[in-house]
């Protein structure tokens, strides 16, 4: 007699399938069917117009697709054969333009528009250029002359907690001050800095 025991490693029976194959479930690890790379790039023009029609933007459907194209290829999606190729593979892009609208990051195409204009040219930059760096650097030497003038008790004061960034404890054991003398002398000496 052959009565196998259940594997364990199956979560749930395996059903015979209208033709007669046994196929695994959902819930258990499919076997990959391997993808040949030809078949793969012959979809590639296929995927970037239906990228194109969803995203509105080249630029971004052609990294869609190459998304696509590099997570099959290393192995993150996996195609188990259960679906027409073609079908698999948008289905893999549909998810990736969900993640790319999902991000919603503005941005600017650098492709030339045809119009002579180069949108590239209007990117910002998140650094300051060479003018801001300039103005920066004036304003802190202003501020610095102007801490420079303060009193005393003031220019110890900002010194030490704002512009030497000390803690308020080490601040006031060095002035020989309590917290709230030292908040009062800050608080008067950046009154008189914005006056």
């Amino acid at each position: 007699m052959m009565n196998a025991a259940p594997s364990p490693s199956l979560s749930s029976p395996v059903a015979p399938s209208r033709r007669g194959v046994r196929a695994a479930s959902d819930e258990t690890v499919a076997a990959t069917v391997p993808i040949a790379l030809a078949e793969l790039v012959s979809h590639r023009p296929y995927l970037v117009r239906f990228a194109l029609r969803k995203l509105r933007d080249p630029a971004l459907a052609e990294d869609a697709v190459h998304d696509v194209i590099e997570a099959v290829l290393s192995g993150r999606a996996r195609f188990g054969g259960r679906a027409a190729l073609r079908s698999w593979l948008t289905a893999v892009l549909k998810h990736k333009i969900v993640d790319v609208l999902r991000d919603g990051s503005p941005h600017e195409s650098l492709d030339d528009g045809g119009d002579g204009e180069h949108p590239g040219h209007a990117i910002a930059c998140g650094r300051p250029g060479p003018d801001e760096i300039a103005a920066q650097r004036e304003e802190l030497a202003r501020v610095l002359a102007g801490i420079d003038r303060l009193p005393a008790t003031l220019r110890d004061a900002m010194r030490l907690r704002i512009v030497e960034d000390r803690t308020t404890a080490a601040v006031c054991a060095e002035l020989g001050i309590s917290e709230e003398n030292l908040f009062v002398r800050v608080h008067r000496a950046r009154k008189h800095l914005l006056s």
